[in-house]
């Protein structure tokens, strides 16, 4: 049986950038609805004892739209902090320089992204197997797990993640994401 992780922190937080109410919902309802659908169909299956990953690369339609909808809230949490840097450091420093000129460059080029993603889904920066940095968009549960790419940081763009806070100001969101990144959480998936 799935059950969803304790988040690294109180729902509270991340204010005044994401409300409690905000994180209530989208930790409480909207993932546990997910955890609770994806142990629904898993139930009697081929997957019933194995892990997300595992799932995600193996399974069908409804089954692998759940657990890939767990699989990256379970680590959009990661990504967040309610103690961070105002900018990266270490080596993710040295590659948002390198890829694109500036930590505000590469800030822009992310929000406009994430803005300009179409429907609901999520925002990826990657590491491409030439050790570049690139900014992916994908619909619905998609993401880039099934590449070559390393997972670096995400971001929800499914309006549940700021429609309480922000109604439809995404790009007001993503300034406030901005705000509590987890650059050291960012750094790990980097040297991984």
């Amino acid at each position: 049986m799935f059950i969803k992780s304790n988040l690294p922190y109180e729902k509270n937080a991340l204010e005044p950038y994401i409300s409690e109410e905000t994180m209530s919902f989208h930790y409480d309802k909207h993932l546990q609805a997910y955890f609770d659908k994806l142990n629904l169909l898993v139930k009697d299956t081929e997957f019933e004892n194995k892990d997300l990953v595992f799932i995600i690369q193996n399974s069908n339609w409804w089954i692998f739209n759940n657990a890939w909808q767990a699989w990256n809230h379970e680590f959009f949490w990661k990504c967040m902090t309610p103690n961070p840097k105002k900018t990266p450091d270490w080596e993710i420093s040295k590659l948002i320089d390198r890829d694109f000129w500036s930590f505000e460059n590469f800030k822009e080029k992310f929000i406009d992204f994430w803005v300009n993603n179409f429907g609901s889904g999520w925002t990826w920066l990657v590491l491409d197997t030439n050790w570049k940095l690139e900014i992916l968009n994908y619909s619905n549960a998609w993401n880039p797990l099934d590449t070559n790419k390393k997972i670096l940081l995400w971001v929800d763009v499914w309006e549940h993640a700021y429609y309480i806070d922000r109604r439809n100001d995404r790009k007001s969101y993503l300034n406030n994401f901005f705000e509590v990144i987890n650059w050291d959480f960012v750094n790990k998936n980097l040297l991984k």
